[in-house]
C-alpha cells in the first residue's frame, strides 16, 4: 500500500503554517514534507511532529532569496560559501526532525559561462553529498517543468541522471516530480521502472493545473498500484494545489489510508 506524505506548503493552507501539521494528522497523514524549515525554530517544529505523531520525510536546502525569484544558489561560483553554509543549517534542522533526506533545487541558469556552471554544481553537490552522507542523511536533486519555472538548470530526467553521473557520489538521488515529468516528458512509469533504484522519493500532481489526482489526465489510481508492485518503499508527497479546498480534495486518498 502507498504512503503518502502532506506538503504543507501546498496543503491546508486555509490555516497558518503552524497550525497545518494538525490539519494533516487529522486527514489521515502519517507524514509531512514542505520547501523550508527555516523560518521556524527547530523545538516548534519538533514539537508539532511529536504532538500529531508525523514523520518529517523532506525538506530544500536553502535556496537564496525566494521573494525575489532565485530558485537555488547551487550554480553560483560566487556563493559557494552560502551554499556550504546551508548544507550546514540543514542538517542541524535534518538531524532535529530526524528527516532522512533533503532536496537539493539547483537554480536557474545563470549569464555565465557552461563549464563554469557545470563545474560549480558538480562540486557543490559532491560537497553537499559527503557532508549529508556523514550525517546519514541522502541528498535529492529534482526537475522543473519549463511551463512553470523558465530557465531552471534541469528540467528533464535525463539531466538529472547526467549530472549525478558527473557528481559520482553513492549519496544522490533523484526526487520524482510526476507533474513536472508529465509536463515535460510523460512516459511515467517506463521511467520510473527503468531508475527506481536511482529514485528517493516521489511527488505527485495531477496535470493540468497542478491539483490533487483525478482532477487531470494522469490515471493515478493505475500509477499507485504500479508503484507499489515496483517495490518503491518511500513516501509519495502530496505537493499539489488543491482545486477547492484541501479536506474537499482528499476524497482521491480515503482507499489509501
Amino acid at each position: 500500500m502507498p504512503r503518502f506524505s502532506a506538503n504543507l506548503t501546498m496543503l491546508f493552507t486555509e490555516v497558518p503554517f503552524m497550525d497545518r501539521f494538525e490539519r494533516a494528522a487529522q486527514a489521515g497523514f502519517k507524514a509531512v514534507e514542505y520547501m523550508f524549515p527555516y523560518p521556524y525554530s527547530i523545538p516548534e517544529l519538533a514539537e508539532k511532529l511529536e504532538k500529531y505523531k508525523l514523520a518529517q520525510v523532506l525538506f530544500n536546502l536553502p535556496a537564496g532569496n525566494w521573494e525575489k525569484g532565485e530558485r537555488g544558489v547551487a550554480l553560483l561560483p560566487d556563493r559557494v560559501k552560502e551554499f556550504e553554509d546551508g548544507v550546514g543549517i540543514a542538517i542541524r534542522y535534518a538531524r532535529a526532525l530526524k528527516c532522512p533526506q533533503i532536496n537539493c533545487l539547483v537554480g536557474l541558469k545563470p549569464e555565465l559561462p557552461v563549464k563554469i556552471v557545470r563545474e560549480t554544481l558538480v562540486n557543490n553537490l559532491r560537497f553537499a553529498a559527503e557532508t549529508l552522507a556523514e550525517a546519514n542523511i541522502r541528498l535529492l536533486i529534482e526537475s522543473l517543468n519549463t511551463k512553470d519555472i523558465p530557465g531552471f538548470y534541469l528540467s528533464s530526467t535525463m539531466d538529472v541522471l547526467s549530472l549525478i553521473r558527473d557528481v559520482n557520489h553513492p549519496n544522490v538521488f533523484y526526487q520524482y516530480d510526476i507533474y513536472h515529468m508529465q509536463v515535460m516528458e510523460g512516459n511515467l512509469t517506463e521511467t520510473i521502472r527503468r531508475h527506481i533504484d536511482t529514485i528517493g522519493h516521489i511527488q505527485i500532481a495531477d496535470n493540468p493545473g497542478r491539483h490533487e489526482p483525478g482532477t487531470g489526465e494522469i490515471n493515478f489510481e493505475n500509477l499507485f498500484r504500479f508503484i507499489d508492485e515496483i517495490g518503491y518503499n518511500g513516501f509519495i508527497g502530496c505537493e499539489y494545489k488543491p482545486l477547492a479546498g484541501t479536506e474537499e480534495g482528499l476524497k482521491w486518498l480515503k482507499p489509501y489510508l
